[in-house]
C-alpha cells in the first residue's frame, strides 16, 4: 500500500475502476495523492503489478462487514454423541433412546457409539444389532447417516435429524401445550 509498494512501474487503475495503463509509481502515487486516496497493490504477481486507486479504509470496513454476513448466514452442525455397551440393560437403553431423540428434536446430530472390550469383539454381530434396532427406534426422528462401522474397538453410527418441526418447537412439552391449545380453540 501506497509507499510500501516496491516495484517500479505499476498497471493503474482508478477509483471507478478504469485502467490507466502502465505508469511509473511516482507517478501513480501521485494521482493518488490528488485523488485523496490510497495506493493499493492488488495482484503483485501480475507483470507490472496491479494496483488500485481506492479508499483502503473504507474497503477493509466493507471486507469486515462481508465475512460478519457470511458468518451469520453459516449454520453451524453440533454433534452429540451417546455411548453404549453391546450389553445394555432394557431401561439403560430407553434412556439413552430418550436422550437421542431429545437431541434429535433439538436439531443435532447424533453420534452413537457401541463400545467392545476384551472378549466382546468377538461379538461384533451384538453391537450391530443394537444399532439396527435404534435406529429403527428413532426412524420417525430422525436417518442414518453413516451406517454402522468398526472403529478399532467402538462401533460407530451417526444420526441426522428430520427437519420437520417448526422453530421453537424442539422441546416435546412445547409441542404438546401449543397442540392443546390449539385443541381447545376449535372445540
Amino acid at each position: 500500500m501506497n509507499r510500501n509498494i516496491r516495484a517500479r512501474e505499476v498497471r493503474l487503475i482508478s477509483e471507478e475502476g478504469r485502467q490507466l495503463g502502465i505508469k511509473p509509481l511516482d507517478e501513480a502515487l501521485s494521482y493518488a495523492d490528488e485523488v485523496g486516496l490510497d495506493l493499493v497493490e492488488v495482484d503483485p504477481r501480475a507483470n507490472p503489478p496491479v494496483c488500485r486507486v481506492m479508499d483502503y479504509g473504507k474497503y477493509r470496513y466493507e471486507q469486515t462487514i462481508r465475512e460478519k454476513e457470511a458468518r451469520k448466514k453459516q449454520t453451524l452442525v453440533t454433534f452429540k454423541e451417546m455411548k453404549m455397551r453391546p450389553k445394555i440393560d432394557q431401561h439403560d437403553y430407553d434412556i439413552k433412546t430418550r436422550h437421542i431423540k431429545r437431541f434429535l428434536e433439538g436439531g443435532h446430530k447424533v453420534k452413537v457409539t457401541v463400545m467392545f472390550r476384551g472378549r466382546e469383539m468377538s461379538h461384533t454381530e451384538l453391537g450391530e444389532k443394537l444399532l439396527a434396532k435404534l435406529a429403527e427406534d428413532i426412524r420417525d426422528l430422525g436417518t442414518v447417516e453413516s451406517q454402522p462401522k468398526l472403529d478399532g474397538r467402538n462401533m460407530v453410527m451417526i444420526i441426522n435429524p428430520i427437519h420437520t418441526h417448526r422453530r421453537g418447537d424442539t422441546h416435546p412439552s412445547v409441542r404438546r401445550s401449543r397442540e392443546e391449545s390449539e385443541e381447545k380453540q376449535n372445540a
